[in-house]
């Protein structure tokens, strides 16, 4: 069973960067998609970034496109998300998550089965 640990979190000013870190152990991480979603309080989960096994492919939500950039090390399993331009609408708990199938990518959350415990990112204006 896969287990994902996220680290990176904090609060940064309006217009910063910030890098998250997702860790992964418990599968053949070259395998699998990871991706990035986040959470505000009472919405629902929204997705962020994806990227496939290889890294050859990556995805972006239109609220974040030009300003986030997810990578992959597939020798250390670990996904990362750099965080730049941050505004405070971007204040979230951020989840990594990955599929229970390997080879297999999506852009949102039932298809996802793995996730961690979340990283609180927050922007102050």
């Amino acid at each position: 069973q896969a287990q994902l640990v996220e680290s990176g979190g904090g609060l940064v000013q309006a217009g910063g960067s910030l890098n998250i870190s997702c860790a992964a152990s418990g599968l053949t991480f070259s395998e699998y998609a990871m991706a990035w979603f986040r959470r505000v309080p009472g919405k629902d989960r929204e997705f962020v970034a994806a990227i496939t096994w290889s890294g050859g492919n990556v995805y972006y939500a239109d609220s974040v496109k030009g300003r986030f950039t997810i990578s992959r090390d597939n020798s250390r399993s670990t996904v990362h998300l750099q965080m730049n331009s941050l505004k405070p609408e971007d204040t979230a708990v951020y989840y990594c998550a990955t599929p229970n199938r390997s080879y297999y990518i999506a852009l949102t959350d039932p298809h996802y089965d793995y996730w961690g415990q979340g990283t609180q990112v927050t922007v102050a204006s």
